[in-house]
Formats: C-alpha cells, sequence, structure tokens
C-alpha cells in the first residue's frame, strides 16, 4: 500500500466511524444540528430548503450517534469575487486563488476560520485557514455557524471524498469547474463533537507517521527507479576492466593479437588498399583511465582501426549516383533510425569509401560527440555523411566490445575533456584516433560481449 492509498485510507475509517471507538456519554450530533439551527435563526438566516438525503443516497453505514446532512445546512459558504489581478505580491494578507499556494494582496473580504475549495482546475486543492483573508472568483469559502468546532473535522471529511462526489458532477471541457450547488449538497457523515475532537486528534497522530513512510516510499521508489541504471553501469565498468568474465589460460594475449594487426596492416599498405601513417605516440599511465589485466593491452584505437569520417555535402557538385546517406541523427545509442533518411550523390569511386558494412563502428563526430552503433547487416552497406566516423576494426577485434568501451567512456567524462567547440562539440578524427583503447584476447572479447548482452537483458527486466 502506497503512503497516499494508506493516507486515504485513514481518513475513509474516520468519516465511517471507524476510526476511534464510540463514547455512550457523548452528545449526539443530533444536538450539535439543534445549536446549529438555533445560532442560524438567531442570526436571522433564511436559506433556500435543500432536498432532504435519501436513505440510497447514503455512501456508507454510520454509527447510531451521526448524523447525515448537507453541508449548506451546517456552513456559511460563499465565493470570493476577486479575479487574479488583485494580488499584490507587497500585500500583508493571504489572496486565495484555485493554484496550491496563496499569494498575496493588500485587502481582505473575510476572517475567520474557514475551508477554502479550488472551484475549477485541481478541485483537491482544499485548504484550512483561519485569519483574515481574500479569495479569488472561483474559491469557494466554507465558514462554520459555531467557531472551532466542527469545521477541522470537516476538512479531513471533505479531503477522503471531495474528488469521489464530483466525478460526474463537473462542468466545462476545457477548464472543468464546479457549481455552489454542489458544495451545498455535499453530503457530510456527522459525529457528536467530542468524537469529532478524537478523530480529528487520532488523524494528527497518524499522518506524522504515514508522512514518514511516504518519504520512505519515495526513496525506496527512487532506489528502484535509478537501480537498473546504476547495475548497468557498474557491469559497463567492469567489463572494461576485465572483471565480467574469468580469464582463459588458453587464450592468446592481446600483445600476439597486436603483432597480427601489425601484420595484416603492412599486408594492405603494400597492397595500397590503405596509406602508410605516422606512428601513434606510446600511452603514458597518466592516460589509462583504469587497471586491466595482465592479458590485456593499452593501445591507441587508430593502431587498431581504420578511419575514416563521411562525405562533405555537395562535394560531387551534382554528379554521379543520388543515393541514401546516415546523418548523426540518425545513430543512436546501440542502434540506426532510418525515418528521416537524406540522400546526396556519391561517385563511383566515393561507394566504397564512404560507406559502412557488417562490423564496422559508426562515430558521431558532433551533436553527441561520441554515441555510436555498429553496422550489424550483413547484406546491406549503407554511406555516410561527414559528421560521422566509420570505424573498422582490423584482425576480427569485436566492433561490439568496442561500444561497449564508447558507452562507459561517454557516461565517465573520458570523451568530454577531450572534445573540440565551444557551442557545438566536436570529436575530431585526430583525437578519436589517440583514444586509450584497453584491448582483450580475442576470444575474451566474445566472452565479455555475451556476458554483457545477458546482464543487460536482466537489467531491462528490473525496469
Amino acid at each position: 500500500m502506497t503512503a497516499q492509498e494508506l493516507k486515504n485510507s485513514v481518513l475513509q475509517l474516520a468519516v465511517q466511524g471507524k476510526l476511534v471507538p464510540q463514547c455512550k456519554d457523548d452528545e449526539p450530533a443530533s444536538e450539535l444540528l439543534k445549536r446549529i439551527r438555533a445560532e442560524k435563526k438567531k442570526l436571522g438566516i433564511k436559506e433556500k430548503p435543500l432536498p432532504e438525503i435519501k436513505e440510497e443516497e447514503m455512501p456508507f453505514d454510520i454509527p447510531d450517534s451521526w448524523e447525515w446532512v448537507k453541508l449548506g445546512k451546517i456552513c456559511k459558504i460563499a465565493t470570493g469575487k476577486k479575479d487574479a489581478n488583485f494580488g499584490d505580491e507587497n500585500g500583508e494578507y493571504y489572496f486565495f486563488t484555485c493554484a496550491k499556494k496563496p499569494i498575496r494582496c493588500k485587502s481582505f473580504s473575510f476572517e475567520g476560520e474557514s475551508i477554502l475549495i479550488a472551484g475549477n482546475g485541481d478541485i483537491n486543492n482544499i485548504t484550512y485557514y483561519d485569519g483574515q483573508f481574500e479569495a479569488y472568483q472561483r474559491t469557494y469559502i466554507i465558514q462554520p455557524y459555531i467557531e472551532h468546532s466542527y469545521l477541522y473535522y470537516l476538512l479531513f471529511h471533505i479531503k477522503s471524498n471531495w474528488v469521489k462526489y464530483n466525478v460526474d458532477k463537473m462542468f466545462g471541457s476545457a477548464i472543468p469547474y464546479i457549481r455552489l450547488g454542489n458544495v451545498q449538497n455535499y453530503m457530510v457523515a456527522l459525529p457528536p463533537l467530542a468524537e469529532q475532537k478524537r478523530i480529528v486528534e487520532k488523524i494528527e497522530e497518524l499522518m506524522p507517521l504515514i508522512e514518514e513512510y511516504g518519504k520512505a516510499e519515495e526513496q525506496l521508489s527512487k532506489l528502484n527507479a535509478e537501480f537498473p541504471d546504476k547495475l548497468r553501469k557498474s557491469i559497463l565498468q567492469q567489463t572494461v576492466q576485465g572483471k565480467l568474465t574469468e580469464r582463459d589460460p588458453a587464450d592468446e594475449p592481446a600483445s600476439e593479437l597486436l603483432k597480427r594487426i601489425k601484420a595484416e596492416k603492412e599486408a594492405l599498405i603494400k597492397s595500397g588498399k590503405i596509406k602508410k601513417e605516422k606512428p601513434l605516440p606510446a600511452i603514458s599511465n597518466d592516460e589509462k583511465p583504469f587497471d586491466i589485466p595482465d592479458t590485456w593491452e593499452w593501445v591507441r584505437l587508430g593502431s587498431i582501426a581504420d578511419m575514416s569520417l563521411g562525405k562533405m555535402l555537395d562535394k560531387s557538385k551534382n554528379k554521379g549516383e543520388l543515393q541514401p546517406y546516415l546523418r548523426n541523427v540518425n545513430v543512436r545509442w546501440g542502434e540506426f533510425d532510418f525515418s528521416d533518411i537524406l540522400e546526396m550523390r556519391f561517385l563511383d569511386e566515393e561507394k566504397e569509401r564512404y560507406s559502412v558494412q557488417y562490423g564496422d563502428l559508426v562515430v558521431c563526430e558532433g551533436g553527441e560527440p561520441g554515441r555510436c552503433a555498429v553496422w550489424a547487416k550483413h547484406d546491406t552497406s549503407f554511406r555516410i555523411q561527414k559528421a560521422l566516423h566509420r570505424v573498422r576494426f582490423y584482425y576480427g577485434i569485436d566492433s561490439f566490445f568496442a561500444y561497449r568501451i564508447f558507452q562507459i567512456y561517454a557516461s565517465n567524462g573520458y570523451f568530454a575533456h577531450r572534445f573540440s567547440g565551444e557551442t557545438i562539440k566536436h570529436l575530431p578524427g585526430v583525437v578519436l584516433a589517440n583514444i586509450a583503447f584497453p584491448l582483450p584476447p580475442l576470444s575474451e572479447q566474445k566472452r565479455i560481449v555475451k556476458r554483457v548482452e545477458e546482464l543487460l537483458a536482466l537489467c531491462d527486466e528490473l525496469k
């Protein structure tokens, strides 16, 4: 049960005579009604008679010493006369509107113990106030005929049933409102005065406990909401540090993988498929954001992947074949959005250079720099625009493992410290090539990717 449900339950028990015991020595509510009638007669109040409450209208049973009565018979009911412009922040009096919090004004029309109900908008805005005040023209003011007697009990009674009572009684479409008749005809289960006092005391005793329960509930809800995301981050952090899976002695260490990558690059350079590049600087200890296992290696991303930017717009000058291409808005974390695809012209000799193929990591250069997804379509390639980097790994390095590295670097600020630009952030190719990348053995990369997928699926179930 939520705190709000518990609060509602307490209030409902209170107005049904089930919260505190009845006392046979209490003067019955019928005597209170006699005194209210005498006070109205003394004040010379003549009212339009309200319909009597029929037995079938009574929503629940009440004790014998209680009485069903309409609110208009036991309270003065009025509406404010001022519009919203009457407010003045320098005023000394409260000005009650239909908003949750009152504003200020410089004069008053009402005083004394009152219940104020919003007549439109949030009709659950119900307030008790005792003093001098002003009211908005759509605000209802309820005051007792006998001061400081039964109004505080009525406050809890109205709070427990008011919204439910008005469900099918509101008017208007754009801004629903309630009429005076709704307020006058509201049915009150009225206890003896002495029992009202006991009920109010018990409610005031219980409400702080319910508030504490509500705070605990809120903290628990927040923890439950945050836990899956925190767990995801923890899983990813364990991933990139090699703590998610066991080492396998049969795995060839990453140092051997680097030798194979070097040989593959030399062969590609010899065949003219890639150009020889300047060696990237060694990674200093200060650049390593965390520790990794002994079988792993810290490497520059540019040393283990061929990287290139997509095509600049209009570079073909209306030559070539019109083809669809990806922009950074089409790249989401871990997936591609094809709902808004544009086209531009590509020359035949440009198609391979500016295309992505299965296993390529597509990384945003701008927008949200570093956001990326793996192109996982075996039988389809796609062109890319200059706002995207294409990262194509050598020797079977797992792009899905690299994707998880990028997720961590985006969340822990590693990328943010390397962006260029003030207003619009960018991740230049030279910066991307120089990021420090933790490289596990090939077999371990596969095990890690599989384990991560299993654990993150569980996190999604927790949500």
